[in-house]
């Protein structure tokens, strides 16, 4: 790799760690022998960064040039920042030969905007298309939509990729206007609708005939900046929440705003991302996507904002103690998954070995629950109710710092081993 080429690779392999929305499952491909490498649905192994970002993939820009100037962007036309070019040559080969070497396992590609909307997007689909069709790779590929390009570089793209991504980066217009007065939400939702709809389109004609190209098999995402507009988590939520159920997105990504350009007194003085929120929003989207909640039952109008010290599920079950206990012997999946402590797995075993005996705290404790969160929730054989007048409060306090009773008896113990009692002599 000449001095040039490496130095490009520098600007905008940095530049890319902004992008949190990339993934690398929901895409299968074999080789048949007659191209280069393959593509598992289980995912590509991942590493992380010091800053506990997912890494997997040959994360770059094609461009680090810009025609927009967002205010919370470090690529905005207005900074003066070392800026770098890949061409589509470079880039493709640069991918196979990383992929060679065993460095990586697919390409993650996003872009500035240089020039304009189509410009971009069309180098971006050439990259993927060379990478199919000339050197025949089958390694996972996932592609920024540029928002405002052509409809057919959509359609085109969605052939040769795994994923594509739409990022609306500020939850709520009116912010984003303020922000990226550039951008508008009409230009992102036209090719998130364009790539949902070519999906199923896609799932129908592969029905009828197997030999039918796959449109974006593994699905769409998009990012939500989080902190760099005063939104709170119930917008946050419920926006994410649509975009499940109107966009059947894959994932939606919580990234915290990142303060780069501090200059800017649009943006809030922050010091450091707000990765305490940004985690409690991940655990929220799994609870919506996994454990059948809705937006509304983890904030609302009188908890707008979710709990930094305590889990959503937590601070859910604190919030409608009414419905607890229950009996993990007789309750639904549903009502099982809302018990703090009880996962996604533990749900599922506890239905199946409950249909061949009663089960207790130890088989519960076995089976995969936190009983020292559960037990506040649920009865089993041994397991009473907790007293009625046990209060949210009292249970948090106990969950965040630990049973007053069963840390006096620690402490006593400890002073035992330093002053051991006398012994008395007859």
């Amino acid at each position: 790799m000449n001095d040039r080429l490496l130095e490009k690779l520098n600007i905008l392999g940095s530049a890319a760690k902004y992008d949190v929305s990339c993934s690398s499952s929901g895409s299968s491909r074999a080789n048949t022998g007659q191209g280069l490498g393959n593509a598992v649905s289980a995912g590509i192994c991942h590493s992380f960064t010091e800053d506990g970002r997912c890494i997997s993939l040959l994360k770059v820009l094609l461009t680090n040039n810009c025609v927009y100037d967002c205010a919370y962007c470090i690529n905005r036309k207005s900074n003066d920042i070392p800026r770098a070019t890949f061409s589509v040559t470079e880039l493709v080969d640069l991918t196979i030969n990383f992929y060679r070497r065993n460095y990586i396992e697919g390409l993650f590609l996003s872009s500035g905007v240089v020039r304009n909307a189509d410009y971009t997007m069309e180098r971006l689909v050439r990259v993927a298309k060379d990478l199919r069709l000339v050197h025949r790779f089958n390694g996972y590929i996932h592609l920024k939509a540029i928002p405002g390009c052509d409809k057919a570089l959509i359609a085109e793209a969605g052939i040769y990729a795994d994923r594509m991504s739409v990022n609306i980066e500020i939850p709520t217009e009116p912010q984003l206007k303020l922000l990226a007065p550039d951008k508008s939400f009409n230009d992102t939702y036209t090719p998130m609708f364009q790539i949902r709809d070519g999906i199923t389109e896609s799932k129908a004609e592969r029905k009828r005939f197997r030999s039918a190209p796959r449109f974006v098999p593994g699905g769409q995402s998009t990012q939500l900046i989080i902190g760099a507009s005063p939104e709170n988590d119930l917008q946050i939520l419920n926006l994410a929440s649509g975009l499940y159920r109107d966009q059947q997105l894959k994932r939606v990504y919580y990234s915290g705003f990142m303060p780069v350009n501090a200059y800017d007194k649009r943006l809030p003085a922050l010091k450091e991302p707000p990765l305490v929120r940004e985690n409690r929003l991940y655990q929220s989207d799994w609870l919506m996507r996994f454990y059948f909640f809705k937006a509304d039952e983890i904030v609302n109008q009188q908890h707008p904002d979710l709990d930094l010290e305590i889990d959503p599920k937590l601070s859910f079950a604190l919030r409608n103690l009414h419905l607890y206990p229950i009996d993990v012997n007789k309750a639904d999946y549903e009502m099982i998954l809302r018990v703090p402590g009880i996962g996604v797995q533990s749900a599922k075993m506890i239905i199946q070995a409950r249909r061949h005996s009663r089960l207790g705290y130890e088989t519960l404790r076995k089976i995969g629950v936190v009983m020292k969160r559960a037990k506040y929730f649920i009865t089993c054989n041994e397991l009473m109710p907790h007293r009625p007048d046990m209060q949210a409060e009292t249970i948090r306090y106990r969950l965040l710092n630990g049973d007053p009773k069963k840390r006096r008896q620690t402490s006593s113990n400890q002073l035992d081993l330093f002053n051991p009692p006398l012994l008395l002599t007859r």
